[in-house]
């Protein structure tokens, strides 16, 4: 019986930063070229993160530790090569949490002008997060640090050439995409 070569861990994608920033177009964008599944992460906030966040009123760490908890948990049961997911992952320790997911987890940082966010945000419909949020969510937010698997990524053109810079950052083949 031939032996079989061992499969690479898989590499989760998760694509980070404030609201309004562009993490779900580029998720989508990057899932799509690399056929891997990709996970909205404010589908997973339970109701009571919902109607908070809605109200005006930001989560404490405490609201966010279990639905950080479901999310590696989705990272670790969905098979394939890879996962892409868009999560705010705004502290270290929150994606320490996310690291702890089987496989390699990389981090591509979005990030664009504070004026910008809130003039998106006040456009956009049918989200529940409020754009009275959006200084909390700038005042927590800790870049990644050199230790972490990541890089941050001006999202300051088209979505295409956001896509190219981060395949090209990932250093991933789309036709190959679990050989870095």
């Amino acid at each position: 019986m031939p032996l079989q070569a061992p499969q690479p861990p898989p590499t989760h994608l998760v694509v980070m930063g404030v609201s309004a920033s562009g993490k779900t177009t580029l998720a989508s964008l990057l899932a799509d070229r690399l056929g891997w599944p990709m996970a909205e992460a404010d589908d997973f906030h339970p109701a009571t993160n919902v109607a908070k966040m809605a109200s005006g009123t930001p989560l404490t760490d405490d609201d966010r530790w279990p639905w950080l908890a479901v999310l590696r948990d989705w990272m670790d049961h969905t098979p394939g090569p890879g996962t892409v997911m868009t999560c705010s992952a705004l502290k270290r320790s929150y994606r320490d949490l996310l690291r702890e997911a089987d496989g390699v987890v990389r981090f591509v940082h979005v990030v664009v002008d504070p004026d910008i966010l809130a003039e998106r945000i006040r456009e956009r419909t049918g989200h529940f997060m409020p754009g009275t949020l959006l200084p909390s969510q700038l005042n927590t937010l800790e870049p990644l640090e050199s230790d972490e698997d990541g890089f941050t990524l001006a999202n300051d053109s088209s979505a295409e050439d956001l896509l190219a810079r981060a395949l090209s950052s990932l250093d991933l083949d789309p036709k190959n995409p679990t050989e870095q």
